[in-house]
Order: structure tokens, then C-alpha cells, then sequence
């Protein structure tokens, strides 16, 4: 047991853990690890590639989803350090500053892939409901307030709760659940007051996880009301499968996070193993799957890699 208050941070530092009960495994356990990472890498920098090499490209979806893919582009490349040095190297140590920092990384990139996903159901809407009127409502300076008000929101979002978080003194065992750093499990270490700590985890969740889905619900059900407008059932399976990709993406998010979210609150004596399952697939699932959805369901997407795979093999 170790005992840290906010004198001694300087050489605090936390344990990550790898795979409980497989620590013997972790060579052969690096090996998915290392591919779900590797797909991510190249299949979000593919996807960056491909709109920014393709004038046809250069339309308020493709944007947004080039944000996507920026977003699932910083969260592997917060994580994949620690998880790969464990495996690899069975380095668990991590300091205190470096912790707090994951921490802010994995939360803020989070939070904007809910925020751009929620801006992708309103370009969705747009694009179906008023299409007359798509594009001079979704301008590129448009587009870029988005996406400034996005990294705005997230960073301020996440900014209080680490300040709140780094006045505590750690002062329980400084063994962390997973192989990276996550608030909520930080949380748990600390022996001092955390009411406030915990009301402010709880207004994040009402004003990021909770509400978000729900203004994608909501855009959702509008589009299904326009849809059902139009006499040809051609043109609405047409509107529809325009929104699939979308709507696989929403689903790979969300219910991981959710997962997540109600293990660490509901089941805090499941096994070890859960918990570390969960955590996993909150944070690889997105970026793995996001590339893979728009590279298989997006026609236009599909062509530009095929362009570029093809100019590649001409030199």
C-alpha cells in the first residue's frame, strides 16, 4: 500500500495493468493487439488521404468524416504506446504527469468522435430533409466553426475534471485496471472527498453520453418522417442506405461507451477481466471499425482507394 498527497506528486506514478491472469501470454496476446492497431493507423490515414487527393471529395460529408477519421487517428495513438511497452516489454510504470495527460487525450478524443457524429447526423438531415438547400447551408466556413466548436467543447469539458482530479491526494494502492489511463479508474485510488468529483462525471455523462445519442435519435427520426414522404420505395431505401454508414458508426461508439460506463458503476466487483474487456472495446472498436464501415458502404470512398492503390502500383 502507498500513500501520496499532493507534496509528493512529483515522483508519484501509477501501474498499469495488462491482460489480468494471461500476464504470462502478453508476447502472444500483442499480436491482435498490434493488428487492430496497425488497421486503424492505415485505415484512418487511407481515409485522410483519399479525401484530401479527391476534388469530388471535397463535399460537407467527406469533411465531416475526415474529422472522424482524425479523431479515431489521435485516440489509437493515445492508447497504443502504454498497451504495446506493457506487452512488449512489461513496462507497467507510468508517472503521474504522463497518466494525467493519457488521460485528457483518451477522454477529449472520445468525447469529439460523440460531438462529430452528432455533427454527421445534422449534415445527414440537411442532406435529405432540405437538399435544395445542402449547400449553402453546409459552406466550408461553416463546417470549420463545427469543427472549432467541437474541440472547444470537448477540451473545456474535460479541462475541470482533471484540475478537480489533481487537487485530490492519492493515497490508496496506486494499481491501476488497465493498460492506460482512464478518469474513472484513477477515481477509485483517491481517499479524499469526491462528491463533486463524482456530480461533475455525471453532468459529462448528461451532457455528452446521454444527451448526443439522443439529438442523433432525434435527427433520426425526422429523416424517417421525410423519408416516408416520398411515393417511391426505390428513392427511400436510396435515403436510408445513405445513412447507414452513419448509423454503424453511431452504434460502434456508443455501445461500447455505454458499456463501459455502466460496468465501472454498476458491476465494480465483476471480474477484473470484464473490465478490461470493456475498456478495450470502448477505445479500439471505433477506430478499427469506423474505416472499415466508410471503406465497404461508401461507394465514392471505395473508388478513391481503389485510385489510389492503383496509381500506387503504376510506380
Amino acid at each position: 500500500m502507498f500513500e501520496v498527497t499532493n507534496t509528493t506528486k512529483e515522483s508519484f506514478y501509477f501501474i498499469l495493468t495488462g491482460i489480468p491472469g494471461f500476464e504470462a501470454s502478453h508476447i502472444w496476446i500483442s499480436i491482435p493487439f498490434c493488428c487492430l492497431y496497425t488497421i486503424s493507423i492505415l485505415g484512418n490515414t487511407t481515409i485522410l488521404t483519399v479525401i484530401r487527393t479527391e476534388p469530388s471529395l471535397r463535399q460537407p460529408m467527406y469533411l465531416f468524416l475526415s474529422m472522424l477519421a482524425l479523431t479515431d487517428l489521435g485516440l489509437t495513438l493515445t492508447t497504443l504506446p502504454t498497451v504495446m511497452q506493457l506487452l512488449w516489454f512489461n513496462i507497467c510504470e507510468i508517472s503521474f504527469e504522463a497518466c494525467f495527460a493519457q488521460v485528457f487525450f483518451i477522454h477529449t478524443f472520445s468525447f469529439m468522435e460523440s460531438s462529430v457524429l452528432l455533427a454527421m447526423s445534422f449534415d445527414r438531415y440537411v442532406a435529405i430533409c432540405r437538399p435544395l438547400h445542402y449547400a449553402t447551408i453546409l459552406t466550408s466556413e461553416v463546417i470549420g466553426k463545427i469543427g472549432l466548436a467541437i474541440i472547444c467543447r470537448c477540451v473545456l469539458a474535460v479541462l475541470p475534471s482533471l484540475f478537480l482530479l489533481k487537487r485530490l491526494p492519492f493515497c490508496r494502492s496506486h494499481l491501476l485496471s488497465h493498460s492506460y489511463c482512464l478518469h474513472q479508474d484513477m477515481i477509485r485510488l483517491v481517499c479524499g472527498d469526491i462528491r463533486f468529483n463524482s456530480w461533475y462525471g455525471f453532468a459529462l455523462v448528461l451532457l455528452i453520453i446521454v444527451m448526443d445519442p439522443l439529438l442523433i435519435v432525434l435527427s433520426y427520426a425526422m429523416i424517417l418522417k421525410s423519408v416516408l414522404r416520398v411515393a417511391s420505395l426505390v428513392e427511400r431505401l436510396r435515403a436510408l442506405n445513405n445513412c447507414l454508414s452513419h448509423i454503424l458508426a453511431v452504434l460502434v461508439l456508443y455501445v461500447p461507451m455505454v458499456g463501459v460506463s455502466m460496468t465501472h458503476r454498476f458491476a465494480k466487483h465483476a471480474s477484473p477481466l470484464v473490465h478490461v474487456i470493456m475498456a478495450n472495446m470502448y477505445l479500439l472498436a471505433p477506430p478499427v471499425m469506423n474505416p472499415i464501415i466508410y471503406s465497404v458502404k461508401t461507394k465514392q470512398i471505395r473508388q478513391g482507394i481503389m485510385r489510389l492503390l492503383s496509381q500506387r502500383n503504376t510506380h
